[in-house]
C-alpha cells in the first residue's frame, strides 16, 4: 500500500447503530474498489473487518477495525466501528480521526440511541457526512420512509443523490441522479454496468434531477443566481455546489442501496472520493486546536505537512503477533518511523516503532506519515489511547477522547489465589485496549471490581480476559460501602487497667460523642482542664478514637460524621501511657457509639437518563420504585433527561432493567453524590446479610 498524497486521503468512519450492516457496507467498499476478490459474510465469519474471535463468535463487530486502500487514486482510511450501545466508546474515539462520516441508517428501523448520541458527537466536532440507506432489498423497507426518519432526527432533510429501481421485487440497481445513469450491480458481480435511464425512468430522471439543482443552489448565492437566470447548472457547478455544501453541512447526501447485495455501493464510493473533504481541506475549514502543554496557550494545526509534527492516538490494540499497536491520526507535520518524539499528554520522550498500514487483521510496514495519515505505530512505551505525541520543540496537547462513563459493576473473583496477580494484570491490559472499562480494587470491601458500559460489555471483556490471559474468574454483585454515623449526642468512660509485675497498664478517659451533618467528617476536641490528664497523651486518645471508628457497632461499618471530645479522665504516674490511653479511647467510643442511636448510611448516586419521551412515565415510576426522588425532567433534543437520586443498591443492575424499559433507546450515566440513612425496615437486613458474610469469611 503506497501512501498517497495529502489531497487524495479521505479519512472517514462507518457509524451506525448495532445491525444497520455497517462491516457489511464496507466488505461491499472494499469489493467495488478492487481490493478483494469477493464478498465475505457476517454471518459465516469471512468478512475483512471482523476477525477477534469475539466477533466470529456473537457475529457482530465488538472492536474498531481500520481498512486502508486506494481507490480511483484515492487513498481511503475507512474505519469500521461497533454499533451496540455498550460498545459506544469505540465509535466516539474513532470520530476523533476522520474527516468525515458515513452513516448507515436501515430501511425499515429507526434511529436508536446509540446512533442519536453519535449524531451529537458528529455535529459537535461539526463532521460532514454521507447517509447509506441500506437493507433496501428487503420486504417491508423504504427509501422514502427512511429518508423521513432522518428528516426528523437529524435536523435537516436529506438529500437523495441515488434512488432505488425495483425489478420486480428485488433490487437490483439504483439511478445516480448526478451521473444520470442506472447502475446495476450485484454480489458476484465487480464492474458494475451504468445505462441510460429508460423511457419508464425518463420523467422521473428529469424530476430528481431539477430537486438535486434546486437544493444544491440554495445552499449558495452566485449558484442560486446563475440556476434562477439560466435554469440550469453545469456539471462541473452542479459537483462543485455539492461538494461545497456536504462539507460546510449544509447538505446530507442520501444513497439508497444494500451491502450485502452490493448495490448501490459504487455511487457511495464515488461520493466519498468526489464530495468529502481532504484532510488539508478539512483542517482549512476546522483547524485541530489544542493547548501548549506548558502554558495552557491555545495552538492549532490546519493539517499540512509543513507544520511541526503531532498526532493523535485513538485506539490501542494488543495483537498477538505484532504486539501493542497505537493507531494514530497525524494530525500535521512528516514522521518517520523509529523517531524520538515527544508524548505531551504525559510529560515524557517517546521512541516511535514501527509504522503500519491496516487492512484488518493484515499489516503493511511503511517508513513514514504525514499529515492526513493513520497509522499503526508499534510498540509505545507510555503512550495510551487518547493521548497526544508532538515534536518536541513544537509541543501542543490535544483534548482527551471524553468517553462515555461505565454504569455497570461487577465484583470479580479469581478461581484461585495464584491467579489474582494475573487476573489484575489482564484487566490492565484489556483497559489498554478499551478505556471505557474501569478496574479498581475497593480497600473497604477487599473487591476487586469492574465497571463496564453493560453486561454485553462485561462479557466480552471476561472472554477476552480468559483467551489472551488465560483466566477464569467469577462475577457477582459488589458489596455496598456502607458507613455508620449517630443521630444523639452520648458520653461514655473508657477505662484500661492492667497489672502484671513490673509496669502496669492505667489509661482512663471520658468522651462526649456528637452527631455532625452529614457529609462532615469526623472533628477531634479536647475540654481537659486541670490536668486530669496530661497533655502528651491527649494525640494517643485520638489515635484510639480514630482506629475504633474503622468499625462501627451496628455491622462493622466505618463510622462517619462524628465530633469526638475528651472531657475528663485520670491517669497513673507509673503505669500510663500513649498504648494505655489509645485503649481506653478506643473503649470510649464503642461504649458512647452503642447509646447514641447508631444508623446505617448508604451511598447515593446522581443519575441523569436520557430516554425517548414515551417511556419517561415508566422510567420514573421505576425509579420511584427504587427508593429514588426525582429531582428535575428537561426536554432535550429528541429526548427528556431525568435527573434523580438513587440509593447504590438499588442500581446495581439498573443498565439491563433500564435496556428492558426503553427497548435499549435509553442512556444514563451515575456518579456518587452523597451518604444519606438507610430505612429502618431495610437495615436489619443489611446487618443480618453482613452477619452471614463475616461468618462464612471466619469458616474459610
Amino acid at each position: 500500500m503506497e501512501t498517497a498524497r495529502v489531497e487524495l486521503v479521505r479519512n472517514v468512519a462507518i457509524v451506525s447503530s448495532v445491525g444497520a450492516g455497517k462491516t457489511s457496507l464496507c466488505e461491499s467498499l472494499l469489493y467495488v474498489g478492487g481490493v478483494i476478490p469477493s464478498l465475505g459474510s457476517v454471518t459465516e465469519g469471512t468478512t475483512v473487518s471482523d476477525f477477534e474471535p469475539e466477533e466470529l463468535r456473537h457475529r457482530t463487530s465488538t472492536s474498531t477495525s481500520l481498512l486502508q486502500f486506494n481507490s480511483n487514486q484515492t487513498h481511503i482510511n475507512l474505519i469500521d466501528t461497533p454499533g451496540a450501545l455498550d460498545l459506544l466508546g469505540e465509535p466516539m474515539a474513532a470520530l476523533r480521526a476522520v474527516d468525515a462520516v458515513i452513516i448507515v441508517l436501515g430501511g425499515s428501523g429507526g434511529v436508536r440511541t446509540e446512533l442519536a448520541r453519535l449524531w451529537l458527537k458528529i455535529e459537535e466536532l461539526s463532521l460532514p457526512c454521507l447517509l447509506f440507506i441500506n437493507g433496501l432489498d428487503k420486504e417491508g423497507t423504504s427509501f422514502k420512509n427512511a429518508l423521513e426518519i432522518g428528516r426528523q432526527h437529524f435536523g435537516f432533510a436529506p438529500l437523495p443523490l441515488t434512488v432505488p429501481v425495483d425489478q420486480g421485487r428485488v433490487i437490483d440497481g439504483v439511478y445516480d441522479i448526478r451521473h444520470e445513469k442506472v447502475i446495476r450491480s450485484g454480489p458476484t458481480s465487480l464492474q458494475v454496468e451504468q445505462v441510460s435511464p429508460g423511457d419508464d425512468l425518463q420523467e422521473f430522471a428529469r424530476e430528481t434531477r431539477r430537486q438535486l439543482m434546486e437544493a444544491v443552489a440554495e445552499t449558495d448565492e452566485l449558484l442560486l443566481e446563475r440556476y434562477l437566470s439560466q435554469g440550469d447548472l453545469t456539471q462541473e457547478e452542479l459537483l462543485d455546489g455539492l461538494r461545497r455544501g456536504t462539507q460546510l453541512r449544509r447538505l446530507l447526501p442520501a444513497y439508497a442501496g444494500s451491502a450485502a447485495q452490493n448495490v448501490g455501493v459504487w455511487s457511495l464510493l464515488d461520493a466519498m472520493v468526489m464530495l468529502l473533504p481532504s484532510p488539508r481541506e478539512r483542517g482549512a475549514d476546522h483547524p485541530w486546536y489544542g493547548t501548549h502543554p506548558e502554558t495552557n496557550a491555545t495552538c492549532e494545526r490546519k493539517g499540512s505537512a509543513e507544520e511541526p509534527f503531532s498526532a493523535y492516538v485513538f485506539k490501542t490494540l494488543i495483537d498477538p503477533f505484532v504486539g501493542r499497536l497505537s493507531y494514530c491520526r497525524v494530525l500535521s507535520g512528516t514522521v518517520q518511523a523509529d523517531t524520538t518524539v515527544w508524548n505531551a499528554s504525559r510529560q515524557v520522550r517517546e521512541k516511535l516503532g514501527h509504522f503500519y498500514q491496516v487492512l484488518g487483521k493484515r499489516h503493511v510496514s511503511v517508513g513514514s506519515a504525514k499529515a492526513g495519515d493513520i497509522v499503526a505505530i508499534g510498540k509505545l512505551k507510555d503512550t495510551q489511547t487518547g493521548d497526544t505525541v508532538c515534536q518536541e520543540s513544537a509541543p501542543i496537547c490535544y483534548a482527551g477522547l471524553g468517553m462515555p462513563k461505565p454504569s455497570l459493576s461487577f465484583a470479580i473473583e479469581a478461581k484461585s489465589k495464584a491467579e489474582i496477580d494475573k487476573v489484575s494484570l489482564g484487566l490492565h491490559k484489556l483497559i489498554e485496549e478499551d478505556p471505557t472499562l474501569e478496574f479498581t480494587r475497593n480497600s473497604e470491601t477487599k473487591e476487586m471490581v469492574l465497571n463496564g458500559m453493560g453486561q454485553f460489555h462485561i462479557d466480552l471483556a471476561m472472554e477476552k480476559l480468559q483467551r489472551k490471559f488465560g483466566v477464569d474468574v467469577v462475577l457477582h454483585t459488589p458489596k455496598i460501602a456502607y458507613r455508620e454515623t449517630i443521630k444523639s449526642q452520648s458520653q461514655a468512660q473508657g477505662k484500661y487497667k492492667k497489672q502484671t509485675g513490673g509496669h502496669g497498664q492505667y489509661g482512663d478517659c471520658w468522651l462526649e460523642v456528637v452527631p455532625q451533618p452529614r457529609g462532615h467528617g469526623f472533628a477531634f476536641g479536647n475540654r481537659i482542664v486541670g490536668g486530669a490528664i496530661p497533655r502528651n497523651f491527649i494525640p494517643a486518645v485520638e489515635k484510639g478514637v480514630l482506629e475504633a471508628m474503622h468499625e462501627g457497632p451496628l455491622s462493622g461499618f466505618p463510622v462517619v460524621d462524628v465530633r469526638v471530645t475528651v472531657y475528663d479522665g485520670s491517669y497513673h504516674t507509673v503505669d500510663s501511657s500513649e498504648m494505655s490511653f489509645k485503649i481506653a479511647g478506643a473503649m470510649a467510643l464503642k461504649k458512647a457509639m452503642e447509646t447514641a442511636h447508631p444508623v446505617l448510611l448508604e451511598p447515593v448516586m446522581r443519575v441523569d437518563i436520557d430516554s425517548p419521551p414515551d417511556t419517561v412515565g415508566a422510567v420514573m415510576g421505576d425509579l420511584n420504585a427504587r427508593r429514588g426522588r426525582i429531582v428535575s425532567v428537561n426536554a432535550l433534543a429528541h429526548m427528556e433527561q431525568i435527573t434523580a437520586m438513587v440509593p447504590l443498591a438499588e442500581l446495581l443492575r439498573y443498565a439491563t432493567a433500564l435496556n428492558a424499559m426503553t427497548g435499549g433507546r435509553a442512556s444514563y450515566v451515575v456518579e456518587f453524590d452523597h451518604y444519606d440513612e438507610v430505612p429502618r425496615e431495610l437495615t436489619a437486613k443489611i446487618i443480618e446479610r453482613r452477619k452471614a458474610e463475616q461468618h462464612i469469611a471466619v469458616a474459610h
